[in-house]
Formats: structure tokens, C-alpha cells, sequence
């Protein structure tokens, strides 16, 4: 029961679903569902084409051609490297379409560390990977909305074991080239170290208070990219690696790494027929987030005099300034050459999820900066899993907090004769501590009477676990449950830690 909750309780969703729609009609066959899901999927990257009817010819932009002073090559893979990533494998994940399990693999570790290894650096030589390494079995995995429309699931992966192990090596030596020299941009946080999402909105909220105090106006734009991981453009992506300094050798493994990729839907034992896959980086292998991040890091060069801040797909361009005009009309150029980039590299805007705003306290201005092209403005913005206001009081996050805490709470009561003690426990602690902890660095700075109202979930959350009547003391809770003594500790103590790091040079500038 305890699994059942937590999957439904986040919405993800690992089997098809019963039901399907396919142009005007839905079906009801399982074949027939997995089979479309697998189209669906393996045709997604094509959504830059598909709304250019006319025929496009889209290079590289111009900052792809920059050249890294820097050289790349592949070393050899060591022996200990591999046996202990194997040793470290998860024996619970899932085995690919090789059916290899990984709980073989680390039982044997020490066993078939070697071979793999030489097969490894094989592959440098060669500048060839397995075709069964590069065959993937997608879940759907559904994000929201409507469950008939495919467009509302995500796919996701599963991978070879030694595929993804393989990869893990060669992304920890591209990934130290990279930041050795400093290769990604600072505006770039994603799957970075100590780049969490966290730090990435305290950075735009830091730009964004600093402008406001100073009575500035500040304006920005939240731009949404359509299946922008099943967009990427082999051939660009390859373009980019050369212009860091990869070797010859290396683009030949890449281009190898890229090419007869194939991919079927499997679901409940049922498995559709395999369809090629000639663009994207797969969601769920390891190098696909670094490869994603070298395709879109020259980007930030469009911005011009206007601030971005890139977090996967999650992009933000914002500025600011003592005239509201002036504002407008800078953020308006900036946008207008970041869509010209985006559109080299064959990118899709997705128009109707792309949002401005303007953020403004107290300076008299119109509600929302319609003159920003033809996008729709708004007054709420959820970014990186935090929902951000135009007056920057946190009351829509808040709002949020509660309701999804008050969800999971009444659930947890309503079934509360099946948890023991122990159990109870541990469901608070994996399930309601993690929101409110989630962001809580950015909204500390909120109302108390707010803040109060997360206290509110936080008793009853405790209550749940100890049984306690409604008129217990908050102190007296606390101490039922030994965790830390309130919220605002909790807050304080993560705000401490990240003024720490920063002391240290541990956190981003």
C-alpha cells in the first residue's frame, strides 16, 4: 500500500495506460497503445520540422565555430575504476533489453572487471560501441494532465547495465576536462557540482531583490522548449564537441555513440518493435545531461545586456533598469536573439507555456509587461519546483506547500490503521519533510504569518506519527519525535550551511 501511495501521490505512472488516443478515436488495445507510444517517441525530435513546413536550412549559430584552445582525448579506462563502479551498482534497477541484471554483474565484479575493461578502452580504439548497448527500452512515464494524450508522458530510458557504466566513465573524464578548464558557462547549472536548483533560483532571486532595491524595474521571460531532449541535433552536437577541441577520435566515437540507435515501449510484460532513433540524447542515460549542456552552452552568448540562466530546459532571460521602457525594449531585443539561437539549433519555442513578467513591490507600472512579442504575461511562475510571484512574497509557493502536504497528510490519516509506528515515521520523514525542506532557503525570507501555516502542516504531520491529541504543545511534539525543535530552525540551519559554502568557495558565485 505503502508504493501504491507514493506512486500515485507523485504522479508518475511506470505502466501504459488502459486507454489511448489516437487522432479522433481511443483505444483500448495494449498492442496497439505501445506501439504508438513508441512512435510517438521516436518521432518527437521532429517537432522543430514538423511546424517549419517550408524547407529550412539551419546551421550551427556562429558560437558554435569558437575554438577551445583546448585538446580532448580519451585515456584508458583503469581496472579499479570499473570494478568499483560495479561493486556500486544498484542490484534493484531495472536490467535493459540485454537482460543483463546488474545484481549478476556486481556479484561477479571482481570476476569480469578486467574483460569489461579491455572491452571498454576496445571501444576507444575502434571508435565502436555494441549495437545491443545502444538499444533502449522507454517506460512513459506520465507528467500530468491528460492521461489519453501521449504528449503528456515522458520517456524514459532503461538502458544496458555496461552501457551506463560505460558511460559513467567516459562522462567523469569529459566532464573534469570540462571543468577544469572552465568550458560551461557560469549562467549553466545543470548537472553541474554544486549546481542544484536550489542555488540556481538564489541566484536569479539575488539579481532580481538587488534590482528592486536599488528601485529598479525588473523584467523577465520564462522560456519552454518543446521535446527539447529528443531535439537534439546529432550533427550539431558533434559540430560543438569539435569546436571544443575534441579529437578526431573522439568525434568518431560519438558519431558511432549516435548512430543505429534503436528503441522499443515495454509495459507489463508486452514489448513493442523496435523504431531508430536519429535524434535526441536518451532520458535516462548518464552522458545525456553533459551532452545536453555542451549543445546549449554558447547560448547565453545571445542574451546581450540581459541576464539568463539555463537549468536543463528551464531558462530564464531577465533585466532590469530605472525605465520601464527601456526595460522592455532591452529584454525584447535579448529575446529576440536567443529565439534566432535557439532556431539554429533547431529548438523549438513552445509559445503557449513561455511566460513574462514583471516584478515589481511598490514602483507604479501596468500589471504585466504585455509588450514583450506575442507572449502571454502571468503574476505566478513555478521555476525549478518553486512557484514565483511578481511581488516576490512567496503566498502562491506557500499556498502550494500546503495544499500538497495537506493531501498526502489526509491520506496518511485515512489509511493510518495499516502503518505501524515505524512506519508512520518513516513515511513523514521520506515524504511531507522533503517539501518542506525542498527551496526553503528562498522563502525563509517570507511573512511569519505564513510561514505559520507551514508550521500548521508540520504539527499535524508530527501528530500523525505520536498519536498526540490536537492540544498538544508544538515543544512537546518535537520532543515526541526527536527531529529538529521547529521549521525555523530547520530554515536557519539550511541558510547557515549555504552562507558556508559560500565562505568556502564551495557554492556558485
Amino acid at each position: 500500500m505503502v508504493l501504491l501511495w507514493m506512486r500515485a501521490s507523485t504522479g508518475s505512472q511506470w505502466s501504459v495506460p488502459t486507454d489511448l488516443r489516437l487522432g479522433n478515436t481511443v483505444t483500448t488495445d495494449k498492442s496497439t497503445i505501445i506501439e504508438n507510444f513508441n512512435k510517438h517517441f521516436s518521432t518527437a525530435g521532429h517537432a522543430f520540422h514538423l511546424a517549419t513546413p517550408t524547407p529550412v536550412n539551419c546551421p550551427a549559430p556562429s558560437t558554435a565555430t569558437r575554438r577551445s584552445p583546448y585538446h580532448f582525448s580519451f585515456s584508458q579506462i583503469q581496472i579499479a575504476d570499473v570494478l568499483k563502479e560495479l561493486q556500486n551498482l544498484d542490484p534493484y534497477k531495472s536490467a535493459g533489453l540485454d537482460n543483463l541484471d546488474p545484481l549478476f554483474l556486481k556479484l561477479s565484479s571482481e570476476i569480469v572487471a578486467t574483460p569489461i575493461t579491455s572491452l571498454f578502452n576496445l571501444s576507444f580504439v575502434s571508435s565502436e560501441i555494441p549495437k545491443d548497448w545502444k538499444a533502449a527500452a522507454v517506460i512513459p512515464l506520465f507528467k500530468g494532465s491528460d492521461t489519453l494524450d501521449p504528449n503528456c508522458y515522458r520517456p524514459i530510458s532503461i538502458l544496458p547495465c555496461l552501457s551506463k557504466v560505460f558511460e559513467s566513465q567516459v562522462n567523469k573524464q569529459i566532464t573534469d576536462h570540462f571543468e577544469s578548464h572552465r568550458t560551461f558557462s557560469a549562467m549553466q547549472f545543470y548537472f553541474r557540482a554544486g549546481h542544484g536548483c536550489t542555488s540556481a533560483t538564489l541566484k536569479v532571486l539575488n539579481d532580481i531583490i538587488t534590482a528592486i532595491d536599488k528601485r529598479h524595474y525588473c523584467a523577465a521571460v520564462f522560456i519552454d522548449l518543446a521535446k527539447v531532449f529528443d531535439s537534439v541535433n546529432h550533427h550539431i552536437l558533434i559540430g560543438r564537441l569539435d569546436s571544443l577541441g575534441f579529437s578526431n577520435d573522439c568525434l568518431a566515437w560519438f558519431t558511432n555513440y549516435f548512430s543505429d540507435r534503436v528503441q522499443c515501449v515495454k509495459s507489463e510484460g508486452l514489448l513493442s518493435g523496435p523504431l531508430a532513433v536519429s535524434m535526441g540524447v536518451p532520458q535516462g542515460s548518464i552522458l545525456g545531461p553533459t551532452l545536453f549542456s555542451v549543445y546549449i552552452n554558447d547560448v547565453a552568448l545571445a542574451a546581450g545586456d540581459s541576464l539568463i540562466h539555463f537549468y536543463a530546459d528551464d531558462t530564464i532571460l531577465y533585466t532590469s533598469g530605472p525605465s520601464l521602457d527601456t526595460v522592455l525594449t532591452n529584454l525584447q531585443t535579448s529575446f529576440n536573439a536567443l529565439q534566432l539561437s535557439f532556431r539554429g539549433l533547431q529548438l523549438l519555442l513552445n509559445a503557449s507555456k513561455t511566460k513574462c513578467m514583471l516584478f515589481n513591490r511598490s514602483l507604479p507600472a501596468s500589471a504585466r509587461p504585455s509588450s514583450i512579442t506575442t507572449l502571454d504575461g502571468s503574476d505566478n511562475y513555478k521555476y525549478l519546483g518553486v512557484w514565483l510571484d511578481c511581488k516576490l512574497s512567496c503566498q502562491t509557493h506557500i499556498k502550494h506547500l500546503q495544499s500538497k502536504i495537506k493531501s498526502r497528510i489526509g491520506f496518511l490519516y485515512r489509511n493510518k490503521a495499516s502503518f505501524t509506528h515505524a512506519a508512520k515515521h518513516t513515511l513523514v520523514k521520506l515524504t511531507i519533510l522533503p517539501i518542506l525542506n525542498f527551496g526553503d532557503v528562498i522563502y525563509k525570507i517570507t511573512s511569519h504569518t505564513l510561514l505559520n501555516k507551514l508550521d500548521a502542516v508540520y504539527h499535524s504531520a508530527i501528530r500523525f506519527v505520536t498519536k498526540a491529541p490536537y492540544t498538544t504543545h508544538h515543544c512537546d511534539l518535537y520532543a515526541l519525535v526527536g527531529w529538529l525543535p521547529s521549521l525555523h530552525t530547520c530554515h536557519q540551519t539550511h541558510w547557515l550551511q549555504v552562507i558556508y559554502k559560500s565562505l568556502l568557495g564551495k557554492a556558485p558565485p
